[in-house]
């Protein structure tokens, strides 16, 4: 069975606004790849919209959607993070932070009303997004002589592999990126060449 090696994202800083009794909803989407990332871009949203009463949100990180966190904010449980973490799911994304900014206006809207405002907001800046499909993929390095140079390139031509971080000496290296449901039958065709040691760096 293959893997699925695809995922969606957004490619930039997306926005929607919900307005109800007074209240005013901000809902922001930002594309981000690690929590160093969401504490960055909420630090910036809480200067950025400093007299707020409520910076709730949610997030979801990793091709496979293996990290994910709400936070309500001080809002009541359930009713803001959760929501937000809904419309991400709805729209099967991750990497993918979104941040609702609360301004209140003075009356309470109860438990429904909240979980709509959240809801609602969030699905707006996401309907707002520009959506993308990414391809997973591993990282590898290998190192090898220069007499097998042509064998090497010849290869990553074949396979249409991208490569960087080369280095092109008597003994040389590189790194290349491979689509994930392709890796092993490319990690094995590069075993087979002579005096070639390959390495697995990371998938992205």
């Amino acid at each position: 069975m293959m893997f699925e090696d695809t995922y969606k994202t957004i490619t930039s800083r997306s926005e929607g606004v919900y307005k109800e009794k007074g209240s005013k909803f901000i809902a922001v989407a930002l594309p981000v790849t690690t929590e160093a990332e969401v504490k960055e871009q909420l630090a910036m949203l809480r200067k950025e919209y400093f007299d707020a009463r409520h910076h709730c949100y949610a997030y979801i990180l990793g091709f496979d959607k293996s990290a994910y966190r709400i936070n309500d904010d001080g809002e009541p449980s359930g009713t803001a993070g959760r929501p937000i973490h809904g419309q991400l799911l709805s729209k099967d994304l991750t990497n993918t932070l979104v941040v609702v900014i609360r301004y209140f206006g003075g009356t309470k809207l109860g438990v429904s009303g909240l979980i709509n405002a959240y809801k609602t907001s969030t699905k707006e800046a996401l309907d707002n997004a520009e959506i993308v499909t990414k391809i997973v993929q591993d990282v590898y390095e290998i190192h090898f002589d220069y007499l097998q140079m042509n064998d090497v390139m010849k290869l990553l031509k074949d396979e249409n592999l991208s490569q960087f971080n080369q280095q092109f000496e008597e003994t040389c290296s590189l790194q290349f990126s491979v689509r994930k449901n392709e890796s092993d039958k490319v990690y094995t065709m590069f075993t087979k060449i002579q005096n070639l040691t390959i390495k697995y760096i990371r998938t992205i």
